[in-house]
């Protein structure tokens, strides 16, 4: 069986692992290349984009592969309407493989909001710093929220100094503990977390640490997925791949 596996989050690599250690499956991993440095699994791996929807078409006919795994990061909506199209276009298996959301606890002041725009609109005439922890492809639209003070983290030095006129940017590369995000927060006086709802434990920490903080969350929503099984264990995935094979 050959396997292709939609990647660029750590839930995606310990699943390509999982998968290459199962017997007769061939695993190929593909990642779109943008981050520096990636976590690659031990198995083989294509980095770069395929050019929309009729190139992953062209490269799973090529390639002769036999299902795809979309793990790619909750918010990646056009690569999952890409693999959707594309697998019902070849007629391949196709599943999702998602980590569930964070839900809301006692004590969290939450906001849930639709999306960016909805996020900006949230801020109008907030007068605390808030801190942006939304990746960095859609800083510049907070430039609308015209007078707020941000807080900006990067994983790489911005080469072009940043996004946002009106903030503060540090440069941090993960994991983040509970105690190093809530010390972040009190230096920095934040009042307001913008953040996605990407789930998972590993970027978990700065939720805790706003509760503790009292720091106020918009919680930006899931895009909406494509028609489609959507599986949120590793387990799971790996059963599903079992029974193809």
């Amino acid at each position: 069986m050959k396997l292709l596996i939609l990647g660029g989050t750590k839930d995606a690599v310990d699943l390509a692992e999982g998968a290459a250690g199962l017997p007769g499956v061939q695993v190929i991993y593909s990642l779109a290349g943008v981050t520096q440095n990636p976590n690659l699994p031990n198995c083989g791996v294509r980095q770069g984009g395929f050019g929309g929807a009729a190139g992953l078409q062209d490269y799973l006919n090529a390639e002769t592969f036999d299902a795809v795994i979309d793990a790619t990061h909750p918010y990646a909506a056009q690569i999952a309407r890409n693999a959707s199209e594309a697998c019902a276009a070849v007629n391949l298996p196709r599943l999702k493989f998602l980590r569930p959301p964070w839900t809301s606890q006692i004590g969290e002041k939450w906001e849930a909001v639709a999306d960016i725009p909805a996020a900006v609109a949230a801020l109008a005439g907030e007068e605390k710093r808030v801190f942006l922890a939304i990746g960095v492809k859609e800083l510049a639209t907070f430039e609308q929220a015209a007078g707020v003070p941000f807080l900006v983290r990067y994983i790489h030095p911005p080469k072009d100094g940043g996004s946002l006129t009106n903030a503060e940017v540090i440069v941090d590369r993960g994991p983040y503990t509970v105690d190093g995000e809530r010390e972040l927060m009190a230096k920095h006086d934040v009042g307001v977390l913008v953040s996605k709802n990407s789930g998972g434990d590993g970027a978990s920490a700065k939720l805790i640490a706003a509760r503790e903080l009292g720091v106020r969350v918009i919680m930006v929503d899931r895009p909406a997925l494509p028609a489609g099984e959507v599986i949120g264990r590793q387990s799971d995935a790996l059963t599903w791949i079992r029974e193809l094979n």
